[in-house]
């Protein structure tokens, strides 16, 4: 009887639950937050890991969504200039191409001029005989056109959101998988399991949001009883990891015969990043996996342009997530529309809001959206607030990454450059609450490999609710790609061994 009623339950942590929880709390709503799995353990860490105008939407006439998305790249980098920093991309031209001159000179205008630009640089024209860039291509590519977006660890970006809400006071509770939601005497009461323990337990809440992604729909049908759901088009995006093949810091787009394009980016230092695909997928978003024809037709996209091919044997890793589009009916899944879509319902006792699309660049205002609706159901609380924020360890100055690794390194002379680098890209300001009082590079434990010492992982079990392995390795870090498997076994070992300490 004496149970807590929360403002709001949300349902899914993925970017947008993240998002709609950490902005709703900062209002001053109590808010709880259900994720099934680890955070982003779906399509939230199988993007791009592009904070991105959508150069290619303009060509499908989504001028808001563009407009929106632009916008918010400088508004995103200054939150967290640790987990995202801006990225030039090379665009090579030929005549007698997939698009005209006019047409991609036309497009580019309109991305230097939709979204307020400030401080990433404008398109220019590059002479790739000449440029750096023009080196691991093809003759055929003698012009390109090079303009600004942005780059986002996206997995960090979804649990630094669920680490601000928690701080701020929203009870987070990742691996609880909602088993049922019902309304009763105008509050939503929900059935929760453990999915660790298979403890149950009972939460109300006055309003309940559906933020499950690729679940949305299941979560209808399951949870409510709603036979008939069906609002969202699953589409499949898969990437393949290479070793590096060019030593430029700028990234690539690629234009496809089929009308499609794909990015090739550096990634992680030592590799290139290529993807992604589109298509559409129907079987269980949790089977996700990357297709022998994906495989091949990434490496032959990307072989195009390079003149050294990319070849299956190539590939390091490779990954896959379902984008939950809303379906609007589009013929093709490249062209089914990527804005999001909140749909209220029961306005008045226990209203749901269910999240439909969106993607990372947009989320902070889809949180905004859904506490605009929030607002309007269930009172208004606070005013929005997330536009000047810091995202936790991102407190430091937008173009502050090197003063901040400099200063990480004055304080721990032990650490090599490359580590400190990657301690303040994962962690920012919070490195040294990670580091604390180490005075040598023997402080920070036991050694997993690469440079994963028992101090991070203790840091990421404590801080970040990491339990397993793959938490760290693939989500929190990417130190997967450094790791032998045996490696990988003995941290999943020592990571079972540790109590669950996150709160």
């Amino acid at each position: 009887m004496g149970r807590e009623i929360h403002d709001i339950f949300v349902i899914g942590g993925g970017i947008n639950g993240c998002g709609i929880a950490r902005d709703a709390v900062g209002r001053g709503y109590s808010v709880a937050l259900a994720e099934m799995n680890d955070f982003a353990s779906g399509t939230s860490s199988g993007a791009t890991k592009l904070i991105h105008g959508g150069l290619r939407y303009l060509e499908h006439y989504e001028f808001r969504l563009v407009r929106e998305s632009l916008m918010e790249r400088e508004i995103l980098w200054a939150m967290a200039p640790h987990i995202i920093w801006p990225l030039r991309f090379v665009l090579p031209y030929h005549k007698g191409g997939i698009r005209p001159a006019w047409l991609i000179r036309l497009g580019l205008f309109l991305y230097d001029h939709l979204g307020g630009r400030k401080l990433l640089p404008p398109t220019s024209v590059l002479d790739m005989r000449r440029d750096p860039a023009g080196k691991p291509l093809k003759a055929l590519f003698a012009k390109a056109f090079e303009y600004s977006d942005g780059w986002v660890d996206d997995a960090r970006m979804v649990v630094l959101n669920a680490r601000d809400a928690a701080d701020k006071g929203a009870t987070i509770m990742p691996r609880t998988k909602v088993v049922s939601a019902r309304r009763e005497k105008g509050l939503w009461h929900i059935e929760t399991t453990d999915t660790v323990t298979g403890r149950n337990d009972s939460h109300q809440a006055r309003m309940l949001v559906n933020a499950a992604g690729p679940w949305v729909d299941h979560v209808i049908r399951s949870a409510f009883g709603q036979n008939e759901a069906h609002y969202v088009r699953l589409v499949q995006g898969s990437h393949i990891v290479v070793k590096k093949k060019f030593d430029d810091v700028r990234a690539y787009f690629f234009q496809n015969p089929d009308n499609r394009i794909i990015f090739a980016i550096p990634y992680e230092g030592d590799f290139t990043l290529i993807g992604t695909t589109d298509r559409d997928y129907t079987a269980d978003p949790k089977d996700v996996r990357i297709s022998e024809e994906e495989t091949v037709y990434l490496c032959n996209a990307a072989s195009e342009y390079f003149k050294e091919p990319v070849k299956p044997e190539d590939i390091v890793w490779t990954y896959s997530a379902v984008r939950p589009l809303y379906d609007d009916g589009a013929s093709k899944a490249q062209e089914a529309t990527r804005d999001y879509v909140l749909k209220l319902e029961g306005e008045g006792a226990a209203p749901l809001l269910n999240v439909f699309g969106g993607k990372l660049t947009t989320y902070r205002r889809l949180s905004e959206h859904a506490l605009e609706k929030i607002g309007a159901a269930i009172g208004v609380k606070g005013a929005p607030w997330t536009a000047k924020s810091h995202l936790p360890g991102g407190d430091f100055p937008v173009r502050g990454y090197e003063a901040q690794v400099d200063k990480l390194k004055r304080r721990y002379q032990f650490l090599a450059d490359q580590h400190a680098r990657r301690l303040v890209r994962r962690y920012g300001t919070r490195a040294e609450a990670l580091l604390g009082d180490a005075r040598g590079i023997d402080d920070l434990g036991r050694l997993f490999g690469g440079d994963l010492y028992e101090a991070e992982v203790t840091y990421l079990v404590k801080q970040e609710w990491a339990r397993h392995a793959e938490d760290v390795l693939w989500r929190r870090t990417k130190d997967g790609l450094r790791l032998s498997k045996e490696q990988a076994q003995s941290l999943e070992e020592y990571m079972a061994a540790m109590p669950a300490m996150a709160g």
